[in-house]
C-alpha cells in the first residue's frame, strides 16, 4: 500500500452511503467558496459607489434630486429582475465556468462606464467633446449658468448613468445563479446554507470597505476614479475563476473522499425520486412557474430583497438627509461601516439551519423555515428606527445593522430553497426566475421611494408626528419591518412540507 495515500472503506455518518475515500479529505470545495465571496466583495462595492458617491459628489454638479436617483436606481432593478429571468437559463446552458465570466466580465465593463457619464454629457450639451474628467467638470459649471442647458444637463446625465446602470445590472444578474449552481455542485445539501452564507457575506465584507475607500478616492480623485479603480478588479478575478473552477468531477484538487462527500445526496434523492437522478433534465422559462416550490421563492424574495436593496442605496443618503452627516465626513464612513459591520452576524445566522437539521433530523426544507422564522422577527425593529433616531443617530444605525444581518441570513438560505428541491440541471433557471422577483421588488422600494421622498418633502407631509422627508422615511421603515414575517406566512402556506420536484 502507498505511504502517502490510504485507501479505505468507510461509512459516510452524514448520508449513510458506502463510499471508497483517501484517508484524508482534500477541501478544494472551499477554495470555490472563497471565490465565490471575493466576487461578491467586488460586486457590492460595485454597487455601493453610486449609492456613496450620488449625494455629496455627482448630485452638486449635475443638480439630481432624489426622484433622479431613484429613476437610476429603480431602472437598474428592473432591468437586473428581467436579465435574471434568462441569466440563468444562459448559466444553466453554458455551464457555471463560462457563465460567471460572462457576468462579472459586463457588469466590470458596465462599472467603468459610469466614469465616463460626466464627458458624455459634456459632450453631448455642448457639442464639443474633450477626454478628460477635470476639462469636462469644468464646461458643464461654465454651461450650468443657463437655465435651459442646466436642465437638459440634468437630464441627459440621469440617462446615460441610467444606460451605464443598465449594463452593470445584465452582468450582475448572472451573480446569484452562477454563485448557487457553484454551491450546488460543490456542496451538499446540509452544508449548503452554511457555504451561501460565507459567500453572501461578502457583501457586508464589500460594504464595509466601501465607505472608507469610496468617499476618500471621490474626494480626492474625484467620483470618477472611484467608479474606474472598483471596476478593474472585476477583471483581475476572471483570471482567478479562469485558474481554479472546474466541475469537482473533473477538478485534479478534488480527491475521491471528498467528491463522495459532495456527492452525498445521489443516493438519497435516487430514492425518493428517480427523476432526481437525471442529470441532462431541463426546465424552460415558463415551466419552472408552474412549481409551487418556484413561487415559494418568488414570494420568499420579492419584499425581502425590496428591503435589502433600499438599505444598500438609501442608507447614506438617509444618514445625510436626516442627520446631516455627508458619506466622506467621519461620522458618516463609521455610521454606514457600523451598519454593515453589525450585518456580519449574518455568517452565524446562515449556519443555524445547519444546526437545526442535524440536532433535531429535520429534512433541510424544515430546517430552513424554522430558521427563517427566526429571521423574519428581527427585522420587526425597523418600525422604531425613526423614534428612536430622535434620541441618538447611533439606534437608527444598530437597528438598520439588525436588519441588514438578518436579511443576508434569510437570503443564505431562501437561495438554497431551489437547490434543496430542484435538480442541480435546473437550479440557475429557476434561481434566475425568483431573481425577477428580486428586481420588481427593489424597483418598487427605489423608484417608489424616491418619489416619496420629493413628495413628501415638497408638501411637508406628516405622518405619525413626523414631517417632510422624514415622515417618508418612517413610511418605509414600517414597510420594511413586517416585509420578512409576511413573506415567510406565504412561503409556508405555498409549500408546507418538503416536497422534491418531479419533473417530467
Amino acid at each position: 500500500m502507498s505511504e502517502t495515500i490510504d485507501v479505505i472503506e468507510k461509512i459516510n455518518p452524514n448520508s449513510g452511503v458506502s463510499v471508497t475515500a483517501e484517508a484524508k479529505m482534500t477541501n478544494f470545495r472551499w477554495v470555490v467558496c472563497s471565490l465565490l465571496f471575493i466576487a461578491l466583495v467586488i460586486n457590492y462595492m460595485d454597487r455601493q459607489v453610486l449609492s456613496l458617491t450620488w449625494k455629496n459628489f455627482i448630485a452638486p454638479e449635475f443638480k439630481w434630486s432624489d426622484a433622479d436617483y431613484g429613476l437610476i436606481t429603480g431602472a437598474f432593478s428592473i432591468v437586473y429582475a428581467v436579465s435574471m429571468l434568462f441569466a440563468g437559463k444562459f448559466i444553466d446552458y453554458v455551464g457555471t465556468k463560462r457563465g460567471y465570466l460572462w457576468a462579472i466580465g459586463i457588469w466590470s465593463a458596465g462599472a467603468c462606464l459610469h466614469a465616463f457619464c460626466g464627458i458624455a454629457t459634456d459632450g453631448i450639451v455642448s457639442g464639443h467633446w474633450t477626454f478628460s474628467f477635470s476639462l469636462a467638470k469644468e464646461n458643464l459649471e461654465m454651461l450650468e449658468t443657463v437655465s435651459d442647458t442646466a436642465v437638459m444637463i440634468t437630464t441627459v446625465s440621469v440617462w446615460l448613468f441610467l444606460a451605464a446602470r443598465c449594463v452593470l445590472s445584465i452582468g450582475e444578474a448572472g451573480n446569484f445563479p452562477s454563485s448557487i449552481k457553484a454551491v450546488a455542485e460543490y456542496f451538499p445539501k446540509k452544508d449548503r446554507g452554511f457555504a451561501t452564507g460565507i459567500f453572501n457575506s461578502g457583501a457586508q465584507i464589500g460594504a464595509l470597505i466601501a465607505p472608507f475607500s469610496i468617499p476618500l478616492i471621490a474626494k480626492y480623485y474625484g467620483w470618477e476614479t472611484a467608479f474606474l479603480s472598483i471596476g478593474v478588479l472585476g477583471f483581475l478575478w476572471m483570471g482567478l475563476w479562469v485558474f481554479f473552477y472546474k466541475d469537482p468531477r473533473r477538478n485534479p484538487r478534488v480527491n475521491s473522499a471528498e467528491l463522495a462527500y459532495i456527492e452525498q445526496d445521489n443516493k438519497k434523492e435516487e430514492d425518493l425520486s428517480p427523476m432526481q437522478s437525471q442529470p441532462k433534465v431541463k426546465v424552460g422559462l415558463l415551466q419552472a412557474f408552474t412549481f409551487r416550490q418556484t413561487w415559494a421563492v418568488i414570494f420568499g424574495r420579492f419584499l425581502p430583497d425590496s428591503v435589502w436593496w433600499f438599505l444598500l442605496f438609501w442608507a447614506p443618503a438617509f444618514i445625510s438627509d436626516v442627520y446631516g452627516y455627508s458619506s466622506a465626513s467621519t461620522t458618516g464612513m463609521f455610521a454606514i461601516f457600523t451598519i454593515y459591520l453589525i450585518s456580519m452576524a449574518s455568517l452565524y445566522g446562515s449556519y443555524l439551519p445547519t444546526y437545526f437539521i442535524n440536532r433535531n433530523k429535520l429534512n433541510p426544507y424544515a430546517g430552513r423555515m424554522k430558521a427563517m422564522l427566526i429571521f423574519a422577527v428581527f427585522p420587526l425593529l425597523g418600525i422604531g428606527v425613526m423614534p428612536l433616531g430622535e434620541i441618538s443617530m447611533w439606534f437608527p444605525v444598530i437597528i438598520i445593522g439588525i436588519m441588514a444581518a438578518a436579511h443576508q441570513s434569510w437570503s443564505a438560505n431562501v437561495y438554497n430553497v431551489v437547490s434543496d428541491m430542484f435538480p442541480k440541471s435546473v437550479v440557475a433557471t429557476v434561481t434566475g426566475a425568483a431573481g425577477l422577483a428580486s428586481g420588481l421588488g427593489s424597483f418598487m422600494s427605489n423608484y417608489g421611494a424616491g418619489q416619496l421622498f420629493d413628495y413628501a418633502g415638497r408638501i411637508n407631509m406628516t405622518f405619525l408626528g413626523f414631517e417632510g422627508k422624514n415622515a417618508g422615511y418612517m413610511i418605509v421603515f414600517i414597510c420594511a419591518g413586517v416585509a420578512y414575517f409576511v413573506s415567510w406566512c406565504i412561503m409556508k402556506l405555498l409549500v408546507p412540507k418538503y416536497k422534491l420536484v418531479d419533473i417530467k
